[in-house]
């Protein structure tokens, strides 16, 4: 089974910064991307950033140029990460981590449980 481990959520005030991370530990599965998708109350859930095996990186147009996506690999786990920078207060949301990738045979999609993040004006 694989887990998503999610942190970094947390409060801040209008044009502050946080970093969220999420890490999924490596086992018998390639991962094709990583990324990070928000949903606020009463609305959908929303792509926010994703990043490829290759660095290839996509984000919405409405944290472009202040959200950054990354990630990391070692042998133990891959993480991935969003730096947040100029926060609004309609960037409020729980902010879910997702993995594709393939558990051979079968393509592989997980989700994190979600982390809360709030900015207050």
């Amino acid at each position: 089974q694989v887990q998503l481990v999610e942190s970094g959520g947390g409060f801040v005030q209008v044009g502050g910064s946080l970093r969220l991370s999420c890490a999924a530990s490596r086992s018998s599965f390639s991962v094709n991307s990583m990324g990070w998708y928000r949903q606020a109350p009463g609305k959908q859930r929303e792509l926010v950033a994703t990043i490829t095996n290759i660095g290839t990186t996509t984000y919405a147009d409405f944290v472009k140029g202040r959200f950054t996506i990354s990630r990391d690999s070692d042998n133990a786990k891959t993480t991935v990460y969003l730096q947040m920078h100029s926060l609004k207060p309609e960037d409020t949301a729980v902010y879910y981590c997702n993995l594709r990738g393939l558990w051979a045979p079968r393509p592989l999609e997980v989700w994190g449980q979600g982390t809360l993040v709030t900015v207050s004006s």
